[in-house]
C-alpha cells in the first residue's frame, strides 16, 4: 500500500456532504502521517476524471449517504480498476436501503422493529391506522438516508399525517417504524489480520430526544457512555446479533450495526452503516480507541480492507 497513490474519496453528493468532508480529511490526515502518499479527492459527478488525474491506484472511502454508501462509487470503482475499503456493491446497496436491509435481518434471526412502507398510493388515513397498530409513538424514516437525515418521532395521528406529507415531498419513498423507547447502542465491527472483530458496545445518550443530526455532530450533544451499560446477556446478545447482521447483509472490511434495546432488554436492530462516520464525534473511532486502537492505527486497518475481498477486489483493471 505505501508504493501506490491512495485517493481519499469525500465529500460528494449527499446530504451528508458536510459531514463526509469532515471525515475524509480526518482520515487523509491521519494517512499523510503514516506516510503514505494521499489525494483528497471530491466526489462530484466528474470523480472518474480526477481520479484519472490524480493518478489513484487505492480508493479510501469516505463518503456518507447517496451516491457514496450506496453502491454506486463502488460500482464505478470496480469498472476503473481501482480497489476500495470497505463493502462491495450489492452489500452497500443493501445497507443504504433501511427496508430490504431489515427484511434480510429478519430472514436471519436479527429482530428489528415492527414497520409499515408508505408508497405514494397509500392515504393518509391508511398510514394513520397502521400507525395506530403498530402503537404510538412511531418513527418515520426515509427510506434511503443517513445520519438520521429526515427521522422524525411522531406521537399522535395528526403529527404523524403532517410529517408523511413532508417527508414524501423531500424523500420520496419513508417509511413507519415502531418507536422502541430504551437505550440505543452501536457496535462497531473490524476486519483485522483475517478475522472479524467487535468493538466494545457503545450507548448514545442524546440531549435531543432522539440521535439526530444535530446531536451526532455538535459537541456536547451527546454523551458517549463505553461500554454500555447493559445486562451482560443482553451485552453478548447485541455483540452476536451485529455479527449475524453483518454477515448476513454481506458486509465487509468494517461497519457499524445500530440497535434500539426494549424494556425486556431485547435488542432490536435498526441499520448497519457501512461507511461509518469518521469525524472527531463519529461512533466507531470512539469505540476503537475504548477497544485500545488509535485513530491512525484505526484508519490503517481500514485502508488495509481494500485487499480483503477477493471477489470484490480488481485485478489489473
Amino acid at each position: 500500500m505505501r508504493s501506490k497513490k491512495i485517493g481519499v474519496l469525500m465529500g460528494g453528493l449527499s446530504g451528508e456532504r458536510e459531514v463526509s468532508l469532515r471525515s475524509g480529511e480526518n482520515c487523509a490526515e491521519a494517512l499523510q502521517a503514516l506516510g503514505y502518499d494521499v489525494a483528497r479527492v471530491d466526489a462530484l459527478r466528474d470523480v472518474s476524471e480526477r481520479l484519472t488525474r490524480e493518478g489513484v491506484e487505492v480508493a479510501f472511502l469516505a463518503l456518507h449517504g447517496r451516491f457514496g454508501e450506496d453502491g454506486t462509487i463502488q460500482g464505478l470503482l470496480e469498472v476503473m480498476g481501482i480497489p476500495y475499503t470497505g463493502s462491495g456493491v450489492l452489500s452497500s446497496a443493501l445497507g443504504m436501503n433501511k427496508i430490504v436491509s431489515k427484511k434480510v435481518a429478519e430472514q436471519s434471526g436479527v429482530p428489528t422493529p415492527p414497520y409499515v412502507e408508505v408508497s405514494a398510493e397509500v392515504s393518509l388515513d391508511e398510514v394513520g391506522r397502521a400507525a395506530e397498530e403498530l402503537g404510538l409513538p412511531v418513527i418515520l424514516k426515509p427510506v434511503e438516508e443517513g445520519s438520521s437525515l429526515g427521522v422524525v418521532i411522531c406521537r399522535s395521528r395528526l403529527e404523524l399525517e403532517r410529517e408523511v406529507e413532508q417527508g414524501r415531498r423531500r424523500y420520496g419513498r419513508i417509511f413507519v417504524e415502531k418507536c422502541i423507547e430504551g437505550p440505543e447502542i452501536t457496535v462497531g465491527l473490524l476486519e483485522r489480520d483475517g478475522k472479524l472483530e467487535t468493538l466494545p458496545i457503545l450507548e448514545l445518550v442524546p440531549k435531543n430526544e432522539f440521535y439526530d443530526y444535530e446531536a451526532k455532530y455538535t459537541h456536547g450533544m451527546t454523551e458517549f457512555i463505553i461500554p454500555a451499560r447493559l445486562d451482560p446477556e443482553v451485552y453478548r446478545r447485541s455483540l452476536d446479533l451485529s455479527v449475524r447482521a453483518f454477515q448476513a447483509l454481506g458486509c465487509s472490511g468494517y461497519a457499524r450495526v445500530d440497535f434500539m434495546i426494549d424494556g425486556q432488554g431485547t435488542p432490536y436492530f435498526t441499520e448497519v452503516n457501512t461507511l461509518p462516520g469518521m469525524t472527531d464525534l463519529s461512533d466507531l473511532p470512539a469505540q476503537a480507541r475504548e477497544a485500545g486502537i488509535s485513530h491512525q492505527e484505526l484508519v490503517e486497518a481500514i485502508l488495509k480492507t481494500a485487499a480483503l475481498d477477493s471477489n470484490r477486489k480488481v485485478q489489473g483493471g
